[in-house]
């Protein structure tokens, strides 16, 4: 996966445009900027949103051509985040380091997906906030008709609310819902797409 995403990355635009995600831009202004986690960020926009706001930010991925995308986005609107390349398996944070974790169209394989959502919320402080953005498994039907909406066509990478309940059990549930939304992020997501919307806190 690492080369398909670095061939997806070394590109000149930005494969999901330079906007944040717009469910992040409705949620996150509404909490006080403190310490902020992006895992499988790509090429940087919702990270570099989270800075402009005033949040610390930490991101990683598996792509080095992602990091440079995202530097070089951070660097034009003038912010700083630590960005690390490296798998999830290798990530240098420690347990509650974080005040907010952000997943937004991370999607892992069916065999680790609630264990790596599990290793990620221990990187939240008590109190810390999650939030989500990923298609649900009802969006198969939307990307067979279009495939430029994007996501997963493997059901079990796909998310469902019963999913979001059993990993983030300890979580109090701020927000949970799956919507269908008219997607404009970049090249590939584009068109009507179900997703699944979640903020928790840790409790």
């Amino acid at each position: 996966m690492k080369e398909f995403w670095d061939s997806r990355y070394s590109v000149e635009t930005y494969a999901y445009g330079v906007e944040p995600n717009v469910f992040l831009k409705t949620v996150l202004p509404q909490y006080e900027p403190k310490t902020i986690l992006f895992p499988a960020e790509g090429e940087g926009r919702n990270a570099v949103y989270a800075a402009e706001l005033g949040w610390n930010v930490s991101a990683f991925d598996q792509s080095s051509e992602a990091k440079k995308k995202a530097l070089k986005l951070a660097e034009k609107r003038g912010v700083t985040i630590d960005y690390a390349v490296c798998d999830i398996q290798d990530v240098p944070y420690k347990n509650e380091q974080f005040d907010a974790l952000v997943l937004i169209y991370v999607h892992f394989p069916a065999t680790v997906k609630s264990k790596f959502n599990q290793q990620l919320s221990s990187y939240l402080k008590k109190g810390g906030l999650v939030i989500i953005e990923a298609f649900s498994k009802n969006n198969l039907p939307f990307v067979i008709e279009n495939p430029k909406v994007g996501g997963p066509r493997d059901a079990e990478m796909l998310c469902s609310k019963e999913e979001i309940l059993q990993d983030f059990a300890d979580f109090e549930i701020i927000q949970l819902e799956e919507v269908i939304t008219e997607l404009n992020e970049g090249e590939f997501h584009v068109g009507s797409g179900s997703v699944i919307r979640f903020v928790g806190r840790k409790n």
